[in-house]
This record gives C-alpha cells, sequence and structure tokens, in this order.
C-alpha cells in the first residue's frame, strides 16, 4: 500500500451504473476521490475495485476506491445532449470546411442572423478561420459547405466515434468496463 503523498486527482473513480456500464462514456463518467468517499458512506455505491493509495481519518484508514457501481440502476438517455463538446464528437473534432483540427469553434450553417437555430440540424465543428471566413454570409453566397450537412447524432453514433478519441488516462482497474485498449494506459 502507498502511505506516501499523493495527489487526489491522481485517483478518480470509474463510476458504473448498476448493470456494470459507464454512466456515460463523454466525457467519462468519473468521481474524485472525495465524491467517491462521500457516496461509499452513504451506500449509494458498491466498491468493485481499489487503488493501492491509502487515505486516514484521525481513527481508520481506507485503500481509495477506483471502480464503484452504483447500487440503483440510472436509465441513461437515450438521445445525447446538444452541447459544444457533443457536437465536435460528432464531427469527430474537425473543421466541416476545411478539416483541420486546430482552434476549433462551432459555425451556424444557417446564420442566426438569417433565422438560423442554435439545434444539431444547423451547427457544425469549424476552425475559427473558417468560422470568420464564412461569417454571417449563407453556404451558397460564402461557397463554403460543410463536409457533412448536420443532423442529430445517435448516442451510438456518439460512441462510435468516441473510440477514436480515448481518455488521455486509463486505470488497469478499469479496463474490463471500457473498450479502449490497455495499451493506452500510461
Amino acid at each position: 500500500m502507498h502511505y506516501a503523498s499523493f495527489q487526489p486527482e491522481a485517483c478518480p473513480a470509474l463510476v458504473l451504473n448498476a448493470d456494470f456500464r459507464p454512466l456515460s462514456y463523454y466525457p467519462l463518467s468519473l468521481w474524485s476521490w472525495q465524491d467517491t468517499i462521500k457516496a461509499v458512506f452513504l451506500d449509494r455505491v458498491n466498491i468493485v475495485s481499489e487503488y493501492e493509495t491509502v487515505i486516514h481519518s484521525p481513527n481508520a484508514e481506507f485503500r481509495l476506491p477506483s471502480v464503484v457501481s452504483l447500487k440503483t440502476y440510472v436509465k441513461p438517455s437515450r438521445n445525447p445532449a446538444f452541447t459544444r463538446f457533443n457536437v465536435f464528437l460528432r464531427d469527430r473534432f474537425e473543421c466541416q470546411y476545411c478539416g483541420s483540427p486546430d482552434d476549433l469553434t462551432f459555425d451556424h450553417v444557417i446564420p442566426r442572423s438569417k433565422g438560423g437555430q442554435t439545434t444539431w440540424e444547423n451547427v457544425v465543428t469549424a476552425c475559427s478561420p473558417c468560422n470568420l471566413t464564412k461569417g454571417g454570409y449563407m453556404p451558397k453566397e460564402a461557397r463554403m459547405f460543410p463536409a457533412q450537412w448536420p443532423k442529430a447524432p445517435t448516442v451510438n453514433q456518439l460512441h462510435s466515434n468516441g473510440r477514436l478519441f480515448p481518455p488521455n488516462y486509463l486505470h488497469q482497474s478499469w479496463m474490463d468496463y471500457l473498450y479502449w485498449d490497455a495499451e493506452l494506459d500510461p
């Protein structure tokens, strides 16, 4: 066991639903060690796996959980939330006008100034230079057309795209519950 000091953020816990699937992949459902310990003491989760790292209270010591499962099943959402991150994920973190992965923003294909709405069907990922070039013009006026016309993705489409972008850190104890390769663990 490691009794030395540690960085708390270095010990997040993977949170699984009661069916042992992650609550979410994007972002990956992780709790801080403090939130995890609180949930353990409130009897809301089962400890599935632990780190070697130990924390101390005045009269006890605890190994930090690395994987926990909820005791009550939470029904997953059938439709992904419209968020900036999910738009980028749908578009595979590439500008839909030039393909650049740098300096990403999102663009209203039909500009808001011309009645365009902020919806899955009207927003695409765009790099800042392309977004500035297109500005308030319609695609035909700007002669800029998205590589893929925007539409609402399914949860499965986001999961599929997400496989291309694994998290920077995956603890070995999480591998049985995720679909990324164990080789990605630093």
